[in-house]
């Protein structure tokens, strides 16, 4: 042990002559009076029954007058609570090191605190049998380890290693499937049981009784709305739905059948710019620290989402958007915007107004699924608000994630009919075909979603007409559901089964499916990026990697690489290109025969067909630049 100051020397004792509870509380004073820490040389020297105690029951923390009894006080107490953890943990790691020695090693964490025991705290005992050393590795009350921890699990030290095996252990987990990356007390889902909460509400009963806004202002803030605070959200929210024109004009420039996600994309990028008093790259990194900044930007993304997504709607349709109406409610308001036109007395069918509030409450937040991940990783970084949610979409365009329901809804049309249903399913049994719209990445039973909006289906059908897929629909999960196949796998109707049907049925092409997801998932985005920013364990999202690659080469010179190696395979130029290398430039014409050496260096191509372009060629955006070499 070495040296220390005589006050410390003294508290040193008292530290091993202590009670448990004692013990915690000179562990807080040493940390707090910034005193040095405790080297000790061997595991025998600690008492590690108290240290097994401490990391796994820190409900004996409690008990002290140095830290918070919930995690459900203010954010200012839950801050602190989080810091005097990891001091004490701090301080434990330092008191438990062992020296590079055989000894056991105890590895401590930061415990978190759990609204409730789930008496899931002990420890993980590991044995590495690389070196015969033994580790032990506590678990918290809610379940979880340190991924840190196992960094201190190293291989045996060798001379001249050419891998990474002394860095410690890495966990590998593809997707991410058993990761958690925070602690959140926004949603819950427990998908054995087939269960979806909302802040603790089930989201059976949102749905019958709540709203979209009232439920993202619940999601977001952590509550229910009081009447007044609903009518202050509804009214900040539609004072904040108007686009700045620069944006309408930056929309507006795209091709006229640009995909809507595409525009919802370069919509919420052009509001970032217009907005530089809340970008930390501008502001500073403290200016979301401000709650009035936050609740501004929350504000603006919930009221500019519906406005985005109709100048999304009508740059297919040519024609403009109704301006926001702020007398009208969010859905309303939305479809007001798609259909009034110039006719500024149109009020949509509360009804079908109702059915798709509903399906945008059900949408509002799913825990940490792909898109939502994609946020808090972008905002640990300190970007703005607004790229942190347009990351989010662009995630959620993707066709693995928001798209699909527009798969679910391709499938029934090339099912056709009932009569067609028993094929179909063998076909999915012998993997010729897929099944979407069955499954899910956390539910194992029916998703809760899915029921509800099997009910609104049959509403909006009621309103404008029984579409014949929803025969289908029914007869295909019928089928399913009584299957052996699909029961052993766990294959229950997900919420994308139904949500296509409703889309197709309210007259949304497919195309616009996914924005119809991200105009309600907006709110969850802000929860997640609201509850990170008072997150005292955020740090920059930085996961590691299994590196397989070459480990250590020479630089050849260019004449010595191997033509066979992987390279770009052949850049096709449209027939705008050959009409423009066909010309001549300083009177010398330069379209050459294949083996020439002159080539266009760089081509940018539309998304689409365009003037110049042959049948299955892309189109030219015209900006080829050409070369000699």
């Amino acid at each position: 042990m070495r040296t220390l100051g005589r006050r410390t020397r003294v508290a040193t004792e008292k530290y091993f002559e202590s009670t448990l509870f004692e013990r915690e509380q000179l562990l807080f004073v040493f940390y707090s009076e910034r005193k040095a820490f405790i080297s000790l040389e061997t595991l025998e020297t600690i008492d590690s029954e108290f240290l097994h105690q401490r990391a796994g029951k820190a409900i004996e923390f409690e008990k002290t007058k140095h830290r918070p009894i919930t995690m459900d006080e203010d954010f200012e107490k839950n801050r602190n609570s989080f810091r005097a953890n990891e001091r004490v943990a701090h301080f434990s790691r330092s008191v438990s090191m062992n020296n590079n020695t055989n000894k056991n090693t105890v590895l401590t964490r930061s415990s978190c605190n759990a609204s409730k025991d789930d008496g899931q705290a002990g420890s993980l005992d590991v044995l590495d049998s690389r070196t015969g050393r033994k580790y032990v590795i506590p678990i918290s009350s809610d379940g979880t380890i340190n991924a840190s921890a196992f960094k201190d699990i190293k291989g045996p030290s060798k001379e001249n290693t050419t891998n990474e095996s002394n860095k410690g252990l890495v966990l590998y987990d593809p997707g991410y499937t058993n990761t958690s990356p925070c602690v959140s007390r926004i949603s819950y889902i427990d998908g054995n049981e087939g269960i979806l909460r909302y802040r603790g509400y089930p989201i059976e009963t949102l749905a019958e009784k709540s709203s979209y806004l009232e439920c993202a202002f619940c999601v977001i803030y952590g509550n229910l709305p009081t009447a007044n605070q609903l009518a202050d959200w509804r009214e900040a929210i539609s004072r904040h739905s108007a686009l700045p024109i620069p944006v309408i004009n930056t929309i507006e420039a795209l091709p006229h059948d640009a995909h809507p996600m595409g525009v919802i994309l370069a919509g919420l990028n052009a509001l970032s710019v217009f907005h530089p008093e809340q970008n930390p790259a501008l502001a500073g990194n403290e200016i979301y620290q401000n709650k009035d900044v936050q609740d501004k930007q929350i504000v603006r993304i919930l009221g500019k989402m519906t406005t985005l997504a109709a100048h999304a709607y009508h740059r297919n349709t040519g024609r403009k958007p109704a301006p926001p109406n702020a007398r009208l409610s969010y859905a309303e308001n939305f479809l007001y915007m798609l259909d009034a036109g110039l006719d500024i007395s149109h009020r949509p069918n509360p009804k079908l107004a109702k059915a798709l509030d509903t399906m945008f409450l059900l949408h509002a937040e799913h825990e940490m699924n792909c898109s939502t991940a994609a946020c808090r990783h972008l905002a640990s970084s300190g970007v703005d608000v607004y790229s942190a949610v347009a990351g989010a979409v662009a995630a959620l365009y993707g066709p693995l994630h928001g798209g699909a329901n527009e798969a679910v809804l391709r499938m029934l049309e090339r099912i056709g009919s009932v009569e067609n249903i028993p094929d179909f399913i063998e076909r999915v049994k012998r993997k010729e075909v897929k099944m979407f719209g069955f499954g899910h990445r956390v539910y194992k039973n029916f998703d809760p979603r899915a029921n509800v909006i099997r009910g609104i289906a049959e509403e909006v059908f009621s309103l404008v007409g029984r579409d014949p897929l929803i025969d289908v629909a029914v007869a295909l999960e019928k089928h399913a559901r009584t299957d052996e196949y699909f029961i052993k796998r766990k294959l229950y109707p997900n919420v994308d089964f139904y949500s296509g049907l409703v889309y197709r049925a309210l007259g949304f092409p497919p195309e616009f499916f996914t924005v119809l997801f991200a105009i309600p998932r907006a709110a969850g985005y802000l929860a997640h990026w609201r509850e990170q920013l008072a997150d005292p364990d955020l740090k920059i999202a930085r996961p590691q990697q299994v590196y397989k690659g070459e480990w250590l080469r020479d630089y050849p010179e260019i004449n010595q690489r191997d033509e066979r190696q992987e390279h770009m395979g052949v850049v096709r130029a449209s027939n705008a290109t050959r009409r423009r290398m066909a010309g001549t430039r300083g009177g010398t014409g330069f379209l050459r025969d294949p083996g020439s050496q002159i080539v266009a260096t760089k081509e940018i191509s539309l998304s689409t067909k365009g003037w110049g372009s042959s049948a299955g060629e892309q189109g030219s955006s015209g900006i080829e630049h050409l070369t000699g070499r």
